[in-house]
């Protein structure tokens, strides 16, 4: 099975550095346009099964790039819960002592009214499990998502393992993986 890993288009928030996870932007017009662009170049193989995140980016991204497709909608894959930290970026965060101590956890530990980074990758993780069961016969499933849904998903999956944020795609990227069926699931990443 081929799984394409596709990162929703910009939003507002991404061009301004901020922390969005259960806000539910949609897309900015740079991100729509950067999509269309990256249409044109053939960059997104049609999927068989798309899946989708909840949120507005994702499910419009889905919308521009697949327009003949209707995704399936999984909860478990929304983006981090930010908690006191949504919407804010790092200037208007610097001074926070909560904030502080995030980023001097390796920023693993549980936010404040938000979730930890074991917490959102358990949660992508068992949903990214679900749809590969449900879809197993599929030849190739894409799943449109956030940049830390990806990353979670991979830092899980993908072989040989490496750190979470190795695993970064810029908004509008696309990467492949191939999964041979066997469980325990590895994933081994497409070149080219």
């Amino acid at each position: 099975m081929r799984i394409q890993f596709i990162r929703h288009g910009k939003t507002q928030g991404n061009l301004e550095k901020r922390y969005i996870g259960s806000t539910d932007e949609s897309l900015c017009v740079q991100g729509r346009t950067e999509l269309e662009q990256a249409i044109r170049t053939g960059r997104y193989q049609s999927p068989q099964v798309l899946c989708s995140s909840p949120l507005l980016r994702c499910l419009e991204t889905c919308a521009l790039l697949f327009p003949e497709k209707s995704p399936v909608v999984h909860d478990g894959l929304r983006e981090t819960d930010f908690g006191i930290f949504e919407g804010k970026n790092y200037p208007e965060l610097q001074d926070s002592v909560a904030y502080q101590n995030w980023l001097d956890s390796g920023c693993t530990a549980e936010i404040p009214q938000g979730e930890s980074k074991f917490q959102f990758q358990a949660r992508c993780c068992t949903a990214f499990l679900d749809l590969l069961r449900q879809y197993e016969r599929a030849e190739q499933i894409t799943l449109v998502v956030h940049g830390g849904v990806i990353m979670a998903i991979l830092e899980q999956f993908a072989w040989p393992s490496q750190n979470f944020y190795s695993y970064h795609l810029e908004n509008g990227d696309a990467q492949s993986y191939q999964w041979d069926g066997q469980w325990p699931v590895r994933l081994y990443r497409e070149e080219g």
